[in-house]
């Protein structure tokens, strides 16, 4: 299957990678609104994130331990951890870097909208492309390259006021007027926009280490068995935080157990849970500079959300940066990164 404008097969080389592609990019959408449909009126959680972060560890690891005892044996689990405990050893890179992404993502989703929040986190591609760059050695062509600043100068127009975003003299770049949009529209040198810089270094570096390691380093090792040393790792740096925060007795009192059971906060849990998944298979069918543009395209459905769900406005430098975003990616598309290796005898995601 081909197309005029893009190299379709290159993109998605077999019939699984554009099933993934739509799937990351609806679960993702979805997230955004979901955490913000959890916040109450003053844009706080009225549950404990923490708790909503571990809980997604858990289901995450929960569900690689059935899918690979089912298709294998509990017995060959325990077999293949022992066998590959360094590998285990090594994901806590990206355990450790996910867990301060997670974590991060209530943070600024409290104080960003979700437009701008996904707009800032494009900028994550330029890094992206240099990280990928060094740790696989793979140089990024020039139309590559003019696709990722594009992407980001995209990211930059989402801050430029055209006169249309209202602006006055208690506000700080551009927050809302409205009650409920009691959050920023834009970005500015704040703790806020320090937190969301570490988010997009977390998400930059975790990805791209975390492609190398299932592509290269430990690609003979079943992708469900590294899930659940990424998955496990994951939730011992969450208890390692609570630990130096001080909140593990905390995190399971009755209190915080009772108010985390809310329908709307078990989407969240769930939906990111899924996203965790998707994502160990995207990089593993894909790569992590697709996955970027496919963060990209996000914007444009988690902005028309944004506005149906939270009348959230759109301005002009939104509308802009969306059609910016669209044309890197298309001019992405006609040379994208290959990438793919899988392992020997692997034909399908059941194994």
């Amino acid at each position: 299957m081909s197309c005029n404008f893009m190299n379709f097969h290159d993109i998605f080389p077999t019939k699984w990678s554009f099933i993934i592609f739509i799937l990351y990019i609806t679960l993702f959408v979805n997230q955004g609104w979901l955490v913000t449909a959890s916040q109450d009126t003053d844009n706080k959680y009225n549950y404990n994130t923490t708790l909503a972060v571990l809980c997604t560890e858990v289901i995450k690891l929960t569900v690689c331990a059935l899918i690979y005892s089912f298709c294998h044996s509990f017995c060959s689990l325990i077999v293949e951890t022992r066998n590959n405990i360094k590998v285990a050893a090594l994901y806590f890179v990206p355990a450790s870097l996910y867990c301060i992404y997670n974590n991060l993502t209530y943070i600024n989703l409290s104080t960003f909208d979700p437009t701008t929040y996904y707009m800032v986190l494009q900028l994550r591609v330029v890094a992206t492309g240099v990280v990928f760059q060094l740790i696989f050695k793979k140089e990024l062509s020039a139309k590559q390259w003019i696709s990722l600043i594009m992407l980001t100068f995209g990211c930059m127009i989402k801050q430029i006021n055209f006169g249309d975003v209202p602006v006055s003299d208690t506000q700080v770049a551009g927050v809302s007027e409205e009650p409920y949009m009691n959050k920023q529209l834009g970005v500015s040198f704040s703790l806020g926009s320090l937190l969301l810089v570490a988010q997009v270094l977390c998400s930059c570096l975790g990805g791209v280490y975390n492609e190398y390691l299932l592509k290269h380093h430990s690609s003979e090792v079943n992708l469900y068995l590294q899930n659940i040393f990424g998955y496990a790792d994951s939730i011992i740096c969450i208890f390692i935080l609570l630990v130096f925060q001080g909140n593990l007795q905390d995190i399971f009192s009755y209190n915080t157990v009772e108010q985390f059971f809310n329908y709307r906060v078990m989407l969240v849990v769930f939906n990111n849970a899924a996203i965790g998944i998707v994502t160990s298979f995207f990089l593993r069918y894909l790569n992590s500079i697709l996955k970027t543009f496919a963060s990209a395209l996000e914007l444009v459905f988690t902005m028309v959300i944004s506005r149906l769900l939270f009348s959230i406005p759109i301005y002009m430098n939104t509308i802009i940066s969306v059609f910016v975003v669209i044309a890197a990616t298309i001019t992405y598309s006609q040379n994208p990164v290959i990438n793919v290796k899988t392992s020997k005898g692997e034909k399908s995601l059941g194994v």
